[in-house]
């Protein structure tokens, strides 16, 4: 068991002011909160690009013009699968991730953080969609560690007055790249421009390189525990908590991975949202995604992460369906509003995920936590692929195909109820 660590009654101001000062002079949280950007900024461009992909690499030879591959240059079927493909690649987290238990979370990071963003910028010179798709693969689960490395050592660098807060600020530097790699896109038109903006992941490798160097250490005892005889191997005791919260995130994969992957193609190739349009959205989204993060942070720490997560993949759930149900201004507003639900989940969820376990495994037990990521997203592609082909000619929108992809796992969420609260626990 954890010890547990109570705290005494404060405010909510004097508890805001406390976490700003303790944050305020760490530069580690601020090089972390980079890390998080450039993972991001990596990852997304396949995202926000992946409408320009299609009709790029597309074909020009369709039967009826009212199907969704005339709509978005791909069939669903075919833009499912090449995002399945980099969600699944993201199973290399796992031996990575335990790497980190093992040799240190510091030197794990520079290697995945910048040889994830090298690739992703060689993927600029891709001649197909598949050539496209093997590169992104190959660039996502050194991305994905850093991406979840980064939150590790944030929660080990924080005290439990203080995590949340600083996972706050970790999970907006992920909001900045994820919104960087949007608007970027948004300016460069053109048939090569989503190969201008892969080239562009060289500038935050640069950055990345030079900073991370300089965080601590924070994997504690050097000696291999008995957990690393094997990568990935978890403790017994922990395997029952472990199996919950894996449970609980492929339900927020199987939501998440058709509500981002396929935004930008139904935006600007089914709905015709002009790409700087698009991009104006995104960049408005910071406003609701900020406001997400502090209703997430007070959430967690007053409500406790089990509510807050909760609270989060029921909004976000929600907020997607309702930009998926047809026309612009659903798109526009559910939007909006789903970067809010992401953002009340992302600190909470990152606090629940890392706080449920001891440093010898924790960086274990996030490699595990996105293999149920992973394969909750591959369920959900292929699920919203299939129901988008099979009934977008007849209604004209792929809102059936995110009702059968995001409805179905929700119930899962009652096994929050068995996990115990975290938000006083002293890491061990």
């Amino acid at each position: 068991m954890l010890p547990v660590v109570r705290m005494a009654p404060e405010t909510c101001d004097d508890h805001w002011m406390r976490a700003i000062r303790s944050l305020a002079p760490d530069r580690l949280i601020l090089i972390l909160a980079f890390v998080a950007l450039a993972a991001a900024f990596g990852q997304f461009g396949s995202t926000s690009a992946l409408g320009d992909v299609a009709k790029t690499f597309g074909t020009s030879t369709v039967t009826s013009s009212s199907s969704f591959t005339a709509q978005a240059g791909l069939s669903g079927s075919t833009l499912a699968i090449g995002l399945a493909v980099l969600r699944f690649a993201s199973l290399g987290v796992l031996p990575l991730a335990s790497l980190a238990d093992r040799v240190g979370r510091r030197r794990v990071l520079y290697v995945c953080g910048l040889a994830g963003l090298l690739v992703t910028a060689s993927a600029a010179l891709s001649p197909t969609y598949w050539w496209f798709v093997a590169l992104f693969a190959l660039a996502r689960p050194m991305l994905s560690t850093s991406t979840t490395l980064a939150s590790v050592m944030t929660a080990e660098l924080s005290t439990a007055r203080t995590r949340v807060t600083a996972l706050m600020v970790v999970a907006a530097g992920a909001g900045i790249g994820v919104g960087c790699s949007a608007i970027l896109h948004g300016f460069l038109r053109g048939p090569d421009g989503f190969r201008v903006l892969f080239a562009t992941a060289l500038i935050p490798a640069a950055v990345l390189a030079v900073l991370v160097p300089k965080l601590r250490e924070t994997r504690g005892d050097t000696t291999p525990s008995a957990h690393a005889v094997r990568l990935g191997a978890i403790p017994r005791e922990h395997r029952g908590r472990l199996a919950i919260v894996m449970g609980v995130v492929a339900v927020i994969g199987a939501i998440s991975g058709p509500a981002n992957g396929f935004a930008f193609v139904y935006g600007e190739n089914i709905l015709r949202l002009h790409a700087q349009l698009v991009s104006s959205v995104v960049a408005l989204s910071a406003l609701t995604g900020v406001l997400g993060l502090f209703v997430g942070r007070r959430l967690a720490d007053h409500r406790g992460r089990r509510l807050a997560v909760a609270v989060g993949v029921l909004a976000t759930a929600a907020t997607s369906l309702y930009a998926y149900s047809g026309g612009r201004t659903a798109f526009v507003v559910g939007y909006l509003l789903g970067v809010c639900a992401a953002g009340i989940l992302g600190p909470s969820g990152a606090a629940l995920t890392t706080e449920a376990f001891p440093t010898a495994v924790r960086a274990s037990a996030g490699g595990w936590v996105v293999v149920a990521g992973v394969l909750g997203t591959v369920v959900g592609l292929a699920v919203f692929g299939a129901v988008a082909d099979a009934t977008f000619a007849t209604n004209g929108t792929v809102l059936w195909a995110a009702v059968a992809a995001f409805v179905p796992g929700l119930p899962v969420l009652l096994l929050l109820r068995r996990l115990p609260e975290t938000r006083d626990v002293a890491l061990s």
